[in-house]
C-alpha cells in the first residue's frame, strides 16, 4: 500500500509540473532568406508569431550588440508566459559590420523596416518594441496581452 501511495504520488507531482510548464514555441534561425521561410510557416499555423531580431552570436554564443544580450534573458522570461499555440521566433540579423550597412536587406525590406536591435515585433500587428524598450519587462508582457 505505501508502494502504490508512492507510486500515485509520483504521478500526481510529475503530472502538475507538466502542466505548469508552459514553454513557448522557440524556433531560431540566422539571415534573412531562413527568416522570410521560417515566418511564413509559423504565421500560417494561426498562433501569435513574436520575432525578436538581434545581433548574430559569436562562436561563444554572445551577440556582438550589447542591448540584445540585456535584452535577451527579459523577453525570453516573458515569452515563457504566451500562449501554448503561439511561436518566439529568434534571427540573427548577421555580424555587426553587415548590420551597419545602411543598405541591409533587414533595415530596407518593407516586411521588417528595422531601425535598431534587438527589436521584437508581433507578427502581421504594428506593435514592436526596441533597443532599451526590451529591458523592460512590463513592456514586454503588455505586447503579449494585446
Amino acid at each position: 500500500s505505501f508502494f502504490y501511495a508512492r507510486v500515485l504520488s509520483n504521478f500526481y507531482f510529475s503530472t502538475l509540473n507538466t502542466e505548469f510548464q508552459r514553454m513557448v514555441n522557440t524556433h531560431k534561425v540566422e539571415g534573412y532568406e531562413a527568416f522570410q521561410s521560417k515566418v511564413t510557416e509559423l504565421a500560417a499555423t494561426g498562433g501569435d508569431v513574436y520575432v525578436m531580431f538581434s545581433g548574430s552570436k559569436n562562436t561563444d554564443g554572445v551577440s556582438w550588440c550589447p542591448d540584445c544580450v540585456t535584452a535577451a534573458p527579459v523577453v525570453e522570461k516573458v515569452m515563457e508566459t504566451a500562449p501554448d499555440d503561439s511561436h518566439y521566433l529568434y534571427v540573427g540579423v548577421g555580424d555587426r559590420t553587415f548590420w551597419k550597412d545602411p543598405q541591409c536587406i533587414f533595415r530596407t525590406a518593407k516586411e521588417t523596416q528595422l531601425k535598431g536591435v534587438p527589436t521584437l515585433i508581433k507578427w502581421g500587428t504594428k506593435q514592436r518594441l526596441q533597443e532599451e524598450q526590451l529591458f523592460d519587462e512590463t513592456m514586454v508582457k503588455m505586447m503579449l496581452e494585446d
